[in-house]
């Protein structure tokens, strides 16, 4: 109940009037984001004139279902150079460049928001909320964060035991972010050692609900090889259900939709 109780705080901030106002100075005209997970955020929460620029990964089918909306906009290779011939005055960007980045930004007229990658839905609202805030757009930002909210408010009291599964046998850390938004759908991620899920532990221990990742699925590669075994593909006794790949990467406000439909779906 905390996070709930954090994020709602988030959202009552960011609606009340004058939150924009509280940032001091005139919205940015010209946004520019250097990093797939904040080109996602940027493209929920900016007007559509207020982009400039994002990674040339947000254009790519295979990487994040905003991919049409990313086209739009002129692509960059992540680095400060690639935006400077655009003059944004905004930059995003997350968990990196630190203060050589902020000091060649300020040197070209360009104010930075460096954001942290998430470790809890608590982080993804502080991170919708700067961002929505830096953008004079707390009203995108509070509509995003009522949404978590009421996942939250309305989340399932038990979880069925789950295992997330990726390419190789990939999986996720029963207390990391994927978790925390698998418990929103009602799934339990079951700990795993090393987060890896061996076929033998599929074959003689089965979850309940065996939530296999589509991430690049038609690419042909040893991951993905490893999925077509009959024990990765139907474990005895386990239900499986599809999930899209390309939202778990950033973890982020993408994945308020795809809860939504596992909650359905389970």
């Amino acid at each position: 109940m905390r996070v709930f109780a954090s994020l709602l705080a988030i959202s009552l901030a960011l609606a009340a009037p004058g939150a924009a106002a509280s940032q001091g100075g005139a919205a940015p005209r010209r946004a520019a984001s250097l990093n797939l997970c904040t080109d996602e955020l940027l493209l929920l929460l900016a007007a559509p004139d207020q982009i400039v620029s994002v990674t040339h990964l947000a254009q790519q089918e295979a990487e994040t279902p905003l991919w049409r909306q990313a086209r739009r906009y002129r692509a960059n290779d992540g680095s400060l150079l690639s935006v400077a011939p655009l003059r944004p005055d905004l930059v995003v960007t997350m968990g990196g460049g630190g203060r050589d980045r902020r000091r060649i930004a300020e040197r070209l007229g360009m104010r930075t928001l460096d954001l942290p990658f998430a470790q809890s839905l608590g982080d993804v609202g502080d991170s919708i909320r700067r961002l929505a805030l830096a953008l004079g757009r707390p009203q995108a930002g509070a509509a995003l964060l009522r949404r978590i909210t009421m996942l939250l408010k309305s989340r399932p009291a038990a979880g069925a035991d789950t295992i997330w599964l990726g390419g190789g046998g990939r999986t996720v850390s029963a207390s990391g972010l994927e978790a925390q938004w698998m418990a929103l759908a009602g799934m339990r991620q079951r700990a795993m050692r090393g987060d890896r899920v061996s076929l033998e532990t599929l074959m003689v221990a089965p979850p309940a609900i065996l939530l296999r990742s589509d991430y690049r699925q038609g690419q042909y590669s040893n991951g993905q090889r490893w999925l077509a075994h009959p024990a990765a593909r139907r474990p005895l006794g386990a239900r499986i259900i599809a999930t899209d790949g390309r939202r778990w990467t950033c973890m982020g406000p993408l994945l308020i939709d795809e809860i939504a439909r596992l909650r359905r779906a389970a």
